[in-house]
């Protein structure tokens, strides 16, 4: 029998905050199938996450079918906004929120990754858009720049500094959207275009990551779901109604099945798949006209 066996495996999956989104669900996968898994929280969010673990309240969450409890290694700060402690402002860095944290940056976490003895497979589970509720008409320099910067190039920073970190043939994994390739009307800021450039970097990064060090990576293009971070679009529950209505499988997605999908991905049984993108989306992406008006266009008597 086939099995997903990530035993002995560690995995980091950058872009942990709550229990509600593919992150957690990605890591709850790993852990199911026998990996070690440690995450990477935005400062400004780290603390409440703590907070929330320690007072129990992810518990329901972190069940694992054998009854065991989902366990984090290790809880790492990061600000994927930056490379370096001195890129960032003094300001910044010197907030309640940073200033006890260390190295926070991205170089701060290979470093620290790197003292803990490494990882083999890393998810970016990373994206941040300013002004995502701004039509792309309407788009400052500034914000598109910090979306693509925080949404996509924190990717190819994450695969600089863990890449010579990671066990020969680990697995670098992202988190995509259709916009990449498709008009969504008001998924705006600027972050379209950092999902497309997420997903062209990562065919190349393939290629070189590959060449490099032996490593794969691999997109998931995931269907819209209700996270607490797709709240900031403001018409999530819109999307999630309308892909359900034209999809091939009319029904909601569901954080484990991108979990399941990641972990197959992260696996020895994926080995031979890199510079990929994976659509789980109940095949709303393989859709060319919508479905759910069917009626108006039904040939007139």
């Amino acid at each position: 029998m086939l099995t997903i066996d990530l035993t002995g495996k560690h995995a980091l999956v950058a872009g942990v905050a709550d229990d509600g989104g593919f992150g957690w669900a990605i890591a709850k996968a790993f852990a199911e199938a026998g990996a070690t898994v440690s995450v990477a929280t935005w400062p400004p969010a780290l603390g409440i996450f703590k907070t929330m673990l320690e007072r129990g309240k992810f518990d329901a969450s972190m069940k694992l079918r054998d009854g065991s409890k989902l366990q984090f290694a290790k809880i790492y700060p990061l600000d994927a906004e930056y490379d370096r402690l001195e890129d960032v402002p003094t300001e910044l860095r010197e907030s309640r929120r940073y200033r006890d944290l260390g190295d926070f940056t991205m170089s701060g976490l290979g470093a620290a990754v790197a003292a803990d003895g490494g990882v083999d497979i890393v998810v970016h589970s990373l994206a941040n858009g300013s002004e995502v509720k701004k039509p792309l008409l309407e788009v400052s320099r500034k914000g598109y720049l910090s979306a693509v910067s925080a949404s996509a190039y924190s990717n190819v920073s994450l695969i600089q500094q863990l890449g010579p970190h990671m066990r020969k043939g680990g697995s670098f994994l992202s988190l995509s959207y259709l916009a990449s390739e498709r008009v969504v009307p008001g998924y705006g800021g600027g972050m379209s275009s950092a999902k497309a450039a997420l997903e062209s970097d990562a065919r190349v990064l393939a290629f070189e990551a590959g060449r490099a060090w032996g490593h794969r990576v691999n997109v998931i293009s995931a269907g819209p779901f209700a996270s607490r971070a797709a709240s900031a679009i403001g018409f999530i529950d819109k999307m999630v109604d309308y892909s359900r209505r034209n999809s091939p499988l009319p029904e909601d997605l569901r954080a484990e099945e991108v979990g399941a999908t990641a972990a197959f991905l992260a696996s020895p049984l994926a080995s031979g798949i890199t510079g990929t993108v994976i659509f789980v989306d109940k095949g709303y992406a393989a859709m060319g006209i919508a479905v759910d008006r069917e009626a108006d266009m039904a040939p007139k008597p």
